[in-house]
């Protein structure tokens, strides 16, 4: 003999049920076979913890901005995702100019960018985008401080800044960088033949360093940093977010913040590398994300474009790393953003 069922699940279960709260309303209907204890579901633990949130990381757009878009595709990604905001790890714009009027430009098109999110995005400096004291106004005046802090659902989320030095650009170098940045928007080809022709690996190399420099915060910042984890001990985790992977070669300074941190559940987040990198350090999670439409400098399994999705649960943060190519909305697969996804190392690219 076949039942017809309908179970609510809100009022009824017992007092150990995972459903009892206001949120969870669940009602089964369903057809099964007369046979006791049998049901057409594994469990009632729904995920449901209001406590819990959902938010994504996005990494770095500049160093070589994809021409093909794909930092703009993936702000719908993002959209069809809904995260409940998005955190950043730097580097937006291309920089390296002294013409405020560049600098202009370079923000209006990112900021029209970002227009496109229907959640909150969070800003963390990166090396291009803070690079000549032009670029630092315009940072100031859009963005305003160097490094904050927020908490959200008793997480407490960090932002630091790792580009605190001082930096100038000669003019040969910034009207070769503006020309090389211009060229790849519109041909690729040649800009690379342009990179190749003026040595400017090399060149852009002196100030933007391939292998990972020592890194050293300012003292006030040093002390800002502790005194917010002094303020703030007793949240459930600490979240922190820089450009650069600066545990890669730790600097006193570093250690001295990283030092202040232990005793406590965190994680680190940051970019600038182009490339994903997991590092478990005194058994915390240090993650460098990959980019997201930034060139490719170098090959292998971290070269991809994707987005960081956590999860914030009470045993910490659950992380799953999402290649933009892999999502795409409810009118199915595009090929064309499979090709705005081609991730093919540029050997004429200017790295970080």
């Amino acid at each position: 003999m076949t039942l017809t069922g309908l179970f609510l699940l809100t009022g009824c279960q017992t007092a150990s049920s995972p459903l009892e709260n206001d949120a969870a309303k669940v009602a089964f209907v369903y057809d099964t076979a007369e046979i006791p204890g049998a049901k057409p579901w594994s469990s009632e633990n729904f995920a449901n913890d209001p406590d819990n949130f959902q938010f994504a990381i996005i990494g770095d757009r500049a160093g070589g901005a994809n021409p093909k878009g794909t930092y703009v595709r993936a702000m719908d990604q993002l959209n069809w995702l809904q995260p409940e905001f998005v955190m950043s790890v730097g580097d937006y714009v291309e920089g390296y100019t002294a013409k405020p009027e560049v600098m202009k430009d370079q923000w209006d098109e990112f900021d029209s960018i970002i227009a496109k999110l229907q959640m909150p995005f969070f800003y963390v400096r990166g090396n291009h985008d803070i690079n000549t004291p032009i670029t630092r106004t315009a940072w100031t005046e859009r963005r305003g401080p160097d490094y904050y802090y927020f908490k959200y659902k008793d997480v407490l989320i960090i932002a630091l800044d790792t580009e605190g030095s001082e930096e100038s650009v000669a003019p040969e170098l910034e009207a070769d960088l503006s020309k090389y940045n211009d060229l790849n928007i519109d041909d690729p080809e040649a800009a690379k033949a342009f990179s190749a022709k003026v040595n400017l690996i090399p060149r852009v190399s002196e100030i933007v360093a391939m292998d990972p420099p020592k890194v050293d915060f300012p003292e006030e910042q040093v002390a800002w940093f502790k005194k917010v984890l002094a303020e703030n001990k007793d949240v459930r985790w600490t979240l922190v977010f820089l450009h650069q992977p600066v545990w890669n070669n730790p600097s006193s300074s570093f250690q001295e913040m990283d030092a202040a941190i232990q005793g406590r559940n965190y994680t680190f987040f940051a970019g600038h590398t182009h490339y994903y990198d997991y590092d478990p350090i005194k058994g915390k999670e240090y993650i460098t994300v990959a980019s997201a439409g930034a060139t490719i400098v170098h090959d292998g399994p971290g070269n991809v474009d994707m987005l960081t999705w956590v999860t914030m649960t009470d045993e910490g943060p659950e992380i799953a790393g999402i290649a933009l190519k892999g999502i795409f909305d409810r009118k199915g697969l595009d090929p064309a953003m499979f090709d705005a996804y081609d991730r093919t190392p540029d050997p004429n690219a200017t790295g970080h």
